[in-house]
């Protein structure tokens, strides 16, 4: 099982070259996410870089002005042009922050629309089945939008400092060359720094996404209602919330130990500026006593001294916190540029004659599994051992086993949510893998054991299953009605538009206590049976215990008018009650996945095999406790 790079195992190999690239892709994102205001931004970062070295100089000129006794007029324009330097100064925050915010609303809206069309891509499970994928997944989710806003929107407040330390340090240097140098080399081992703890933190959040996901994990049982039941009935209620704590006392840890180390450096490094700051304060003070300097040169010295030091802690900043957004930008990278988890089709086989996709035909024949092999990870165990099967056209086959042998991992080898380790599968003779699985899924009709609970309508619950019906409600109360859930739904506040969860009101309900309701299990299953069975006329229908949350009634209904659906189709049932499979085409026992026994109900009786013993145990247990015969 195959997820692709990791990026959290390497930040130490990602080098200054791969980084910078790293940024130009982040820029292009940028500018396609919003051109307009990246280049107001622009515009607006060059003219307060400008701003800091243009106080110095007016401040200085208007002092020596005043020093020199010259004229109101010159005093005037000097005081005027510093107050319109003020003004800007005081106004253009503003509108950066504005402009920032909605790149930054932009900017994350593409970012996770690549990152989950990216994930949507993945055809199979197997990445979603791994820790090592989720917790990259995990990671490239906290670069999007705001993650990445040092980098985009931050390049801007980059720019800015960049022209405001340009325009100081020549101010320096045309007064002191030799502070000018100094203030320039203090910063080195300030941005040294500052890069090395982004390259740390990063690699302790790496390290910790196990950890958070398990804190996650706990805390979605405490708050969620699915889980409430059995925390409540079991007493679970501490013990979850201790392993809650213990998760969150080991992130904190993490952190922690992280903070002091952060906080000693930084302590160091402000000591550092400050040790800076007092050598040019103190040269300044003796080169305005030995006449060196003027009064308006010592004011444009120290204010140029002060913000070159502003200017360069910002672009340290800038840069050490651009440098963490990047590393993070890099599991975003990786998990976007990942290949679809299935072999492309045309590529399955090796002696394939060709790459181009096969053309899915109408099932005419059947379906075919010849010698199918298949485990999870080569480290785990056979799931199926050499399965020979064929599913003909226009039958019903019920496939019968105990648990764990392998039902339900041969209904995702049909669906193709993983290929077969060895052999193969084949459709009316043409091999699954060499066609696109939305292709191959799209001429099926699939209810899964564990289906999905949609916190949607009625109708949509139902429409989830073809949404080219979702707004055709006859299409919707038909299916319903084939899987005896219309008189359900006609009974519920709102029919159709009843929302089936109350986590959440619609729009205008406020406090109307019939905005949502609750379904039982029961009432569930037949959502979920009606949603496959909108999905009429597919060439191929799978159903995984359809019936498994019924009651015996309704059990015996559902199965009454599923025998009618299926009359002619081409399917496959699955199911543990044996009752409910007699009437098939083809039964095919199951066990330790190879099958050992396939035939009608009454030639397996017959051979009063596993299949027969299996039958009489369930019938005699339906006899016992006095319910419906299992033949019903």
């Amino acid at each position: 099982m195959t997820v692709g790079p990791t990026p959290g195992a390497d930040l130490a190999k990602i080098g200054t070259g791969q980084l910078i690239r790293h940024a130009g892709t982040a820029w292009r994102l940028c500018w396609r996410a919003g051109p307009g205001p990246a280049a107001c931004q622009l515009v607006i970062s060059g003219l307060a870089g400008l701003l800091p070295s243009g106080t110095a100089w007016l401040t200085k000129l208007l002092i020596d002005a005043l020093a020199a006794g010259q004229p109101t007029a010159v005093l005037l324009g000097w005081a005027g042009g510093l107050a319109a330097v003020g003004l800007t100064a005081g106004a253009l925050p503003h509108l950066t922050g504005y402009l920032q915010a909605e790149l930054g609303r932009r900017l994350d809206r593409l970012m996770q629309d690549q990152l989950y069309t990216a994930v949507n891509g993945f055809q199979g499970l197997s990445r979603f089945e791994n820790p090592a994928f989720l917790d990259q997944l995990r990671m490239a989710t906290q670069a999007a939008g705001g993650g990445l806003g040092p980098v985009t929107t931050g390049l801007f407040d980059t720019g800015r400092n960049m022209l405001a330390l340009v325009g100081l340090l020549a101010t320096l240097a045309v007064l002191s060359p030799v502070m000018a140098a100094l203030v320039t080399v203090a910063a080195v081992p300030v941005l040294i720094a500052r890069l090395s703890l982004s390259k740390r933190r990063v690699t302790l959040l790496a390290g910790l996404s196990a950890t958070s996901r398990r804190q996650i994990f706990y805390s979605t049982l405490i708050t969620d209602v699915a889980a409430a039941k059995e925390v409540r009935l079991f007493g679970l209620a501490d013990f979850v919330r201790q392993r809650l704590l213990g998760e969150l006392s080991t992130l904190h840890a993490g952190e922690r130990r992280f903070d002091r180390r952060d906080a000693l450096t930084q302590a160091l490094l402000a000591v550092l500026s400050a040790a800076v700051a007092g050598l040019g304060l103190v040269w300044a003070a003796m080169s305005a006593a030995d006449g060196r300097l003027s009064i308006g040169d010592v004011t444009a010295f120290v204010a140029a001294m002060a913000g070159t030091q502003v200017a360069l802690i910002g672009l340290v900043d800038n840069l050490a916190v651009a440098h963490q957004a990047l590393l993070l930008f890099t599991y975003h990278g990786a998990v976007t540029a990942l290949p679809d988890d299935l072999t492309p089709p045309g590529r399955a086989i090796a002696d394939a004659d060709a790459d181009a996709e096969a053309t899915l035909p109408a099932l005419r024949h059947g379906v075919e599994l010849r010698d199918v092999w298949f485990r999870y990870d080569e480290n785990h165990p056979w799931v199926l051992r050499g399965v020979d099967l064929t599913i003909p056209y226009g039958t019903s086959v019920a496939l019968v086993g105990l648990n764990g042998a392998g039902k339900s991992t041969l209904i995702k080898l049909l669906c193709r949510f993983y290929d077969p380790t060895r052999g193969e599968i084949r459709w009316d003779g043409v091999d699954i893998r060499d066609v696109p699985p939305a292709e191959l899924r799209r001429r099926m009709g699939v209810l899964f054991q564990d289906f999905m609970n949609y916190d949607l309508t009625a109708a949509e619950n139902i429409g989830m299953g073809d949404l080219a019906a979702l707004a055709d409600r006859n299409r919707i109360t038909a299916a319903a009605d084939r899987a005896d859930a219309h008189t359900i739904i006609q009974g519920l506040p709102r029919g159709y538009d009843t929302m089936l969860s109350r986590i959440f009101f619609g729009p205008g309900d406020g406090d109307d206590p019939e905005a949502g309701v609750a379904l039982s299990g029961g009432q569930w299953q037949r959502m979920a049976l009606a949603r496959t069975l909108l999905r009429d006329g597919r060439d191929l229908l799978i159903l995984d215990e359809p019936s498994a949350g019924l009651d015996a009634q309704a059990e015996h209904e559902v199965h009454r008018r599923l025998r009618e659906h299926r009359a002619g189709r081409t399917s496959l049932l699955v199911s543990h009650r044996l009752g409910a499979v007699r009437e098939a085409d083809l039964i095919v026992v199951l066990r330790d996945g190879r099958i050992v026994e396939q035939g009608r109900h009454e030639d397996l009786i017959a051979a009063d095999e596993g299949y027969a013993q299996l039958f009489a145990v369930q019938a005699s247990g339906y006899r016992a406790e006095g319910e419906v015969s299992i033949s019903g």
